[in-house]
């Protein structure tokens, strides 16, 4: 049986159950909580991830992907302690947030391939604990996919293809996903073993049809973030995609998480995004995909089936 890494160890494909394919346990400034550790709530967000893991669970949720790169925040020993407290399955990643780094800016992509490549066959940050995904994004606002984003681009699939994991990416606006697959065709990839993310936030179903006529997932993947798509058109978006027969090209997600420094007004955002949370698919998504037309064998094609065969799919190439 093909097996997986996640924050526990190892645990077998047929074990991932429904899963939640871009999430984020913790989200934080590099370099705050390290010069000024009072500005970092550790044991809140500890609590936090504790609280709302443990409710995904309650719910059916076996595996959460957390989609925080190191540029994000990505903290092993935050994380550690988050794993003391829940047994949901958590799948780290390695890769690249679509912030500038100045560190990475006059670096070659072979260098960064390195790095990403030692995250999934050595372990982070020399924990031992293996990353299986390559998280991957292009924005607007980082100049979208130009020389510096493209030579990022080009490092995730050469570690993908050198480790086999998968490729998960971040898009802002989502129409930057038809960019990156012809990044990833020009390096060889295998398409169907990437997921472009965030193409949920447009309706536009002919351009997500295209995505996945190309063999890639899409990641459907910001449900509760309603002020960029309402509710209903993102609902209505799978249940037409679900009709024309692309069920087995789709994953779910919120790209929410249990802790965010970004945010100083934690209460406001709640309050302007009251279905931006873990439990929003569980507790609402899927019973409106029902009531319209989807059947619960498409749900769990979306929820369980396509991820655990994103995760089998493996091997070097």
């Amino acid at each position: 049986m093909p097996s997986i890494n996640t924050l526990h160890g190892e645990v077998d494909t047929s074990e991932l159950g429904r899963t939640l394919i871009h999430e984020h346990i913790g989200i934080r400034s590099p370099g705050i909580s390290e010069n000024w550790p009072e500005l970092w709530d550790e044991a809140g967000c500890v609590a936090s991830a504790d609280e709302k893991l443990n409710a995904l669970q309650q719910r059916g949720v076996s595996t959460v992907v957390d989609l925080s790169t190191a540029d994000l925040g990505r903290d092993m020993g935050f994380l550690q302690k988050v794993s003391e407290v829940t047994s949901i399955n958590v799948v780290l990643c390695t890769g690249i947030y679509w912030l500038r780094s100045m560190y990475w800016r006059g670096r070659p992509a072979e260098m960064m391939t390195e790095v990403f490549v030692r995250d999934i066959t050595e372990g982070i940050a020399g924990t031992g604990v293996k990353a299986n995904i390559i998280k991957l994004a292009s924005d607007e606002q980082g100049g979208g996919v130009d020389r510096y984003n493209e030579k990022c681009l080009r490092a995730g699939a050469r570690a993908h293809r050198a480790t086999g994991v998968p490729i998960a990416t971040h898009n802002g606006p989502p129409e930057l996903g038809a960019k990156q697959q012809d990044v990833f065709e020009d390096e060889g990839c295998d398409l169907s073993r990437i997921v472009i993310g965030h193409v949920g936030d447009t309706a536009d179903t002919d351009y997500l049809k295209s995505l996945m006529d190309r063999g890639s997932y899409v990641g459907l993947d910001r449900f509760g973030l309603d002020q960029i798509l309402p509710f209903d058109d993102r609902v209505n978006t799978v249940v037409k995609l679900a009709a024309d027969g692309y069920t087995e090209r789709m994953l779910l997600a919120h790209d929410a998480s249990c802790c965010l420094d970004w945010i100083p007004d934690i209460d406001a955002m709640r309050q302007a995004q009251p279905n931006w949370h873990f439990n929003h698919i569980s507790d609402d998504v899927v019973p409106a995909l029902l009531e319209r037309g989807v059947t619960q064998a498409q749900v769990d094609q979306m929820l369980i089936g396509n991820p655990r065969t994103l995760f089998e799919n493996q091997g070097a190439y």
